[in-house]
């Protein structure tokens, strides 16, 4: 097969404690899936999931003990940082029950889900799409991948964030509205799940701009740090 121009090298991200990647096929988000987040974006209960996307090459790959460098993206004057953990997909399928959806997780991993938030709030009041304000380049750090065999299944812990060393969100895993199986579950049924697909779970309060200079250092308990300097 030739192609006319040489095609871009597969977006991938590392695999802690191996030399392999994982390659990355679609990158799907879930909106306002704590339930304090959800209250300061001015929402409250327990709302159906939605989800939005970003493109594979929006990855801002992190190496573990590493600070990435994300520049500042243009066209906005209010970047926002959202820590979320990260779960990525290693068994496809479609309409997958909540029961099984466990056994389709093939890792973790840290991610941020950088928003120009002046561009999607605009968005939001026109009843556009998102993708100006979510979808831009390097609008996703993540780190390395941890294998689930190595952490078993995370359904509680820590998430922080601190920029500057101020913490900015805290919260835990478990009070997720919709828990990671029943996002898969529900994600399979708009989508046919693919080896290779990461899911940015959501994240917690405290959403807050950020600046030129400024580091920001996430975390998920048993997951280690993210760490990202804006350039």
């Amino acid at each position: 097969m030739s192609f006319v121009f040489t095609p871009p090298a597969t977006a991938s991200v590392p695999v802690v404690g191996t030399k392999a990647r994982f390659p990355v096929h679609r990158i799907y988000c879930v909106g306002r899936n704590y339930e304090d987040h959800a209250k300061e974006m001015g929402y409250t209960g327990r709302e159906p999931p939605f989800f939005f996307m970003k493109p594979a090459d929006a990855l801002l790959v992190v190496p573990d003990g590493q600070v990435g460098e994300m520049p500042y993206p243009s066209m906005t004057s209010d970047l926002h940082h959202e820590m979320e953990m990260v779960v990525a997909i290693g068994v496809g399928g479609r309409d997958i029950e909540v029961a099984d959806a466990s056994r389709h997780i093939w890792g973790y991993a840290l991610g941020l889900d950088m928003t120009r938030r002046d561009l999607q709030g605009e968005a939001k009041k026109l009843g556009r799409p998102w993708d100006l304000g979510k979808a831009f380049d390097a609008s996703a750090p993540v780190g390395p991948l941890h294998r689930v065999q190595d952490t078993g299944l995370i359904t509680q812990g820590t998430i922080s964030l601190t920029v500057n060393g101020e913490h900015r969100q805290k919260s835990d895993v478990s009070k997720l509205i919709w828990s990671v199986d029943e996002m898969i579950s529900h994600l399979s049924r708009y989508f046919a799940l693919q080896p290779g697909d990461l899911i940015f779970s959501g994240t917690p309060e405290g959403v807050a701009a950020v600046k030129k200079g400024d580091l920001l250092v996430g975390a998920v308990a048993g997951l280690g740090e993210l760490k990202v300097r804006i350039a």
